[in-house]
């Protein structure tokens, strides 16, 4: 007889008692060794569901389907499979309340790029308005040109897309006034936008001359945009609050968004929990870097593989979803093995056509910067760039402009005044920590000591700052607990 492939085990505490658990000990009292055979999902009080499988329940998973990513009418894309093979389902948009604000986390390697491109391509196929702003140059998601409103890759740019939409938030608000509406319906008159910013780290970040702005327009556009139907949402490979503009722009995002947490980082997780930022009681399984069990390897034995296990790119917790404690994986996107240029199996999931476009109502008000969108601006298709998606800058010559508020969107704040910078321009930590070791070598704690005492802002974990840098080959580290700047090659 053939044993089950999984058991399922419902765990109750005493009225009063809160579940907890340690994760490695629970699969070793379960008679497992790997990990990633063992589901946990908590209410947050005093009931879980323990779920052992035989093998793996995520290593494989389907492509992404045009038919998943079409938006339904409860505003849901489904987006990949939980651990029990429930669809993972993701909203883009909530009737009655509107657009949605998010986030998506993820460390290097844990999938966000695809995970992008798929919602990317929802919106396009559920003829949502997107902005884009690609901060690593355009190349996180490439294929992505030309499948949206508009495309930004630098940070001028991505500014410029922030100021636009709060003025288009403005511009909506006094019309919906006008006629008298207070909420917001997906084409009844206007699109659905959606402003997503991959790297936001970038712009807000400490020492970014962006940040204040940033962060003031990003909790603006969140504040104000749901009943008029303008969403952001922020991505970012974040290692501690702080270097997305502060805790305030993060807990607003996280507490009232839809999250997406794919594998993250220790200090990360910490930070979440430590702030509050996570559901009460919330305990989420590690995601490991490979699937698999340990593995010793006695220097007696050289066979098998270097390397056991798959990689979990792609499996996260969808925070903002009914079942936030529940593992899940994106379907996958793309291509299994890298090709050169735009991979035509993303291009593909976009489909045909020209993406959604903002409302012609709007366009008139919205000034150079939305004319100008993803290259220089053009008149009649002279001189436009191959992948530019500008649009025309207004009305004709002689035409009656249109009721409401004209505003200027490249214009600082967008004609509304921020709040006053601090700290604008100040050195980055990366900097002060260069700064610090100028003079040799420094163990983690006088390191600390001695960027705290440069006088700027104070920071608290240098930790996430030094395990970056020592990556990009920017420190090193001579001896154990010892950080350095990296030796000079020979004739240097």
């Amino acid at each position: 007889m053939r044993a089950p492939d999984f058991v399922e085990i419902e765990v109750a505490r005493r009225p009063g008692k809160l579940i907890t658990y340690d994760h490695s000990a629970l699969v070793s009292a379960l008679g497992g060794k790997d990990p990633a055979c063992v589901a946990v999902e908590t209410d947050g009080m005093s009931r879980a569901l323990v779920t052992a499988y035989r093998r793996p329940p995520l290593e494989t998973l389907r492509h992404a389907r045009p038919e998943d990513l079409v938006m339904d009418s409860e505003g849901f894309i489904t987006v990949g499979r939980h651990h029990d093979g429930d669809p993972a389902r993701m909203r883009l948009y909530e009737p009655g309340s509107g657009a949605q604000r998010g986030a998506l986390f993820g460390t290097t390697g844990a999938g966000k790029s695809r995970a992008l491109q798929l919602v990317l391509a929802a919106e396009k196929r559920s003829r949502i308005v997107t902005w884009l702003s690609d901060l690593k140059g355009g190349q996180s998601v490439p294929e992505a040109r030309g499948q949206v409103d508009w495309r930004a890759t630098t940070e001028q740019e991505a500014m410029m897309q922030l100021r636009a939409g709060l003025c288009l938030i403005m511009i909506r608000t006094d019309r919906y006034a006008r006629i008298g509406r207070s909420y917001f319906v997906v084409g009844d008159p206007d699109p659905l936008v959606n402003i997503r910013i991959d790297e936001a780290n970038r712009l807000l970040q400490e020492g970014s001359p962006y940040r204040d702005e940033a962060a003031y327009l990003i909790k603006e556009i969140g504040r104000l945009g749901r009943s008029v139907g303008v969403g952001i949402s922020i991505a970012a490979q974040a290692g501690h609050v702080e270097e997305l503009g502060g805790s305030d722009t993060l807990r607003g995002m996280l507490k009232e968004g839809d999250v997406i947490l794919l594998r993250w980082s220790s200090t990360m997780m910490a930070t979440l929990v430590s702030d509050g930022l996570l559901p009460l009681g919330t305990d989420l399984v590690p995601i490991p870097r490979r699937s698999g069990p340990p593995v010793l390897r006695s220097r007696f034995e050289r066979t098998g593989p270097r390397v056991p296990g798959t990689s979990t790119a792609g499996q996260a917790y969808l925070l903002g979803s009914p079942r936030p404690t529940a593992l899940m994986r994106f379907f996958l996107v793309g291509s299994l093995v890298p090709v050169p240029g735009l991979d035509p199996e993303i291009v593909a999931l976009y489909g045909p056509g020209e993406p959604a476009r903002l409302e012609a109502a709007s366009v008139p008000h919205m000034g150079g910067a939305y004319a100008a969108r993803g290259g220089p601006v053009t008149v009649n298709g002279a001189g436009a760039d191959p992948g530019s998606t500008a649009a025309p800058a207004g009305p004709e010559p002689g035409a009656t402009p249109p009721a409401g508020p004209t505003l200027d969107p490249t214009a600082p704040g967008a004609g509304l005044m921020p709040p006053p910078s601090k700290g604008k321009g100040a050195p980055s930590i990366r900097s002060r920590i260069l700064d610090a070791l100028a003079e040799g070598p420094l163990t983690k704690h006088d390191l600390q000591a001695k960027v705290n005492a440069d006088g700027g802002r104070q920071v608290r974990n240098l930790a996430p700052t030094l395990s970056e840098m020592k990556s990009h080959g920017e420190l090193e580290q001579p001896q154990r607990g010892l950080w350095a700047l990296p030796a000079a090659a020979p004739g240097d």
